[in-house]
């Protein structure tokens, strides 16, 4: 472990063969698991629980307070899965009373400028592009991967293999296995390609299209098209993930193509 110019508090739980470069400043509540490389000029606050084989580079701060007035002081944590790298300047934000903990899953990819606010949910394999922002208590699926320069507001959930166009605007939910773009965000076709790459089945692929043709091209209100879906789509796991989504969906789900064309992703 080299603590070379660094600051380490005695009491952080650093594990076999952790790195720390120079001018990184790691508080006493903080625990970061074996194989761990944090770079120069990092700032682990109270809270921090960083896995195994993580990468954190320069200006990255984890666990900082949350940026709401409404946090007292309670004890909270930021937790980071495996294999997960954190790219300059990165934000994540310790959890509050809501939730207690802001956590991220394993083998995800924080570009630079990322925020992440308090009490967020990240799956696994996740992707967020630069300067993505994350508000509190948002909640994205594994596989996810926003667009550069994306903001996602407060309580907004994301779906799980979801491909976010840059620049968009996150203010309704969106469900799993879609592409969405365009202003407003809208759904664009299901992300067909990353399934492939993923290796999900071709005929696992065509129940999840035919799912979103009866939901968003078929001219009905949700709860009609589900009713459908429910009759004439075969039960799997994939069916019943998107209806649970759409039925415990607090903010409303973005809506079907708009005037723009699917090409424009």
């Amino acid at each position: 472990m080299n603590q070379h110019l660094s600051y380490i508090h005695p009491d952080a739980k650093l594990a076999e063969g952790v790195v720390v470069e120079p001018f990184t400043t790691i508080a006493a509540d903080v625990v970061i698991g074996e194989g761990t490389w944090i770079g120069p000029n990092v700032t682990i606050m109270d809270g921090a629980r960083i896995g195994k084989n993580c990468r954190v580079f320069p200006g990255a701060v984890i666990s900082a307070i949350p940026q709401d007035l409404k946090f007292q002081g309670e004890r909270t944590t930021a937790e980071i899965g495996d294999d997960t790298t954190i790219r300059e300047c990165v934000t994540v934000n310790r959890g509050t009373v809501a939730r207690g903990k802001t956590t991220i899953g394993s083998n995800c990819l924080l570009m630079a400028y990322v925020h992440v606010a308090h009490d967020c949910k990240i799956g696994n394999n996740c992707i967020l592009v630069n300067a993505v922002q994350v508000a509190g208590e948002v909640n994205i699926d594994d596989w996810a991967i926003i667009g550069g320069h994306s903001a996602i507001h407060q309580f907004v959930n994301i779906g799980g293999h979801v491909m976010v166009s840059g620049g968009s605007l996150l203010r309704k939910d969106v469900p799993p296995y879609v592409k969405a773009g365009r202003d407003p965000v809208s759904y664009a076709g299901i992300n067909a390609i990353g399934l492939r790459r993923r290796a999900i089945e071709a005929d696992k692929i065509k129940i999840i299209q035919d799912i979103y043709r009866i939901i968003f091209q078929q001219k009905m209100n949700v709860t009609q098209a589900l009713e459908i879906v429910e009759k004439e789509i075969p039960n799997c796991p994939e069916k019943e993930y998107i209806v649970t989504f759409f039925r415990n969906s607090k903010r409303g789900v973005i809506k079907g193509y708009n005037s723009g064309s699917s090409e424009d992703l």
